[in-house]
């Protein structure tokens, strides 16, 4: 089953985009950054890449330059991206994803599934850094996948 998109999504750069990680999401169709870039100039490398990039604002970036959420729809799934964790979660998006914690987690609450994609910069509790790619298939159904980053 081919995917009709996919999506790498990363979060937590904090000035430092690791040198493989280019090459890892260099396939992608789309990039979803969940903020904490901090400075701009560190996205350049992933930039270069020339591949659509969609970034929200974290708590430690300069304010006006993104927002501090997007919905973004593809292939009629909705996305509700954001820094911080939800407080609450919206049914209205067939998911919420977010950064901040620095380490990967999924849940699923009201029939929406909450994704964290972990930090490209550095573990918490134990989990090694990382990325999620979000596959959207062809009959409109996906998958979530988090990748380790050695």
């Amino acid at each position: 089953m081919d995917s009709l998109l996919r999506v790498a999504v990363i979060s937590d750069t904090h000035n430092h985009v690791p040198q493989n990680l280019p090459s890892l999401i260099s396939e992608a169709d789309e990039i979803w950054h969940l903020g904490d870039v901090c400075s701009p100039e560190v996205l350049k490398g992933i930039e270069a890449l020339d591949i659509k990039l969609s970034i929200v604002k974290g708590n430690m970036d300069p304010y006006g330059i993104w927002p501090e959420t997007l919905i973004l729809e593809r292939h009629g799934l909705e996305f509700k991206l954001q820094h911080l964790p939800p407080r609450s979660i919206e049914s209205d998006y067939d998911a919420t994803l977010f950064g901040h914690l620095h380490y990967p987690s999924q849940d699923t609450r009201g029939g929406s599934r909450v994704l964290n994609p972990g930090a490209v910069t550095g573990p918490r509790r134990g989990s090694h850094s990382s990325f999620a790619w979000l596959s959207i298939l062809k009959d409109s159904s996906w998958t979530w996948d988090v990748q380790p980053i050695n």
